[in-house]
């Protein structure tokens, strides 16, 4: 049986079309991952006022490399599984007191795990970012910040 390679031999592998993902799709994936993560502390998501809880994110996305696939020693799942690489910037408010360093590490390893396999994408630099902390003792004065 021939495949579609086989009949249409003249057509470039980089020329047959390319599947992207936008992003912005990549931040949505992102911002849920990175909510759900911090869900599962609870010690620190009591003290988040419910309006706060959305982290933001920023990406950069970047096309994967064009690979020739014969002859550079790859597999074909690892020739298929990278569509590109993003680099993130993830902002969020955290409870305090309460672990930050693992919150951060949580959202990390999720969100790059999630994005290698929803999206297909590598993510090689994700910064996570604390932009606020919501004490118990402040949430219920009507300022923003206590400086």
């Amino acid at each position: 049986m021939t495949g579609e390679v086989d009949r249409r031999p003249g057509i470039p592998r980089g020329e047959r079309g390319a599947t992207t993902v936008a992003d912005r799709v990549v931040a949505k994936i992102a911002s849920q991952v990175a909510r759900e993560a911090l869900s599962r502390f609870t010690e620190s998501a009591g003290h988040v006022p419910p309006g706060r809880r959305t982290p933001h994110v920023t990406t950069a996305v970047r096309r994967a490399p064009e690979r020739n696939a014969a002859g550079d020693g790859e597999s074909a799942v690892n020739w298929q599984a990278v569509l590109g690489e993003v680099r993130m910037r993830i902002t969020v408010e955290l409870g305090y007191p309460s672990d930050i360093g693992a919150q951060c590490a949580a959202v990390r390893r999720e969100v790059t795990d999630r994005i290698r396999t929803w999206a297909g994408m590598d993510v090689p630099d994700l910064a996570v970012s604390v932009e606020r902390l919501h004490s118990v003792h402040s949430r219920h004065l009507d300022q923003e910040r206590v400086r």
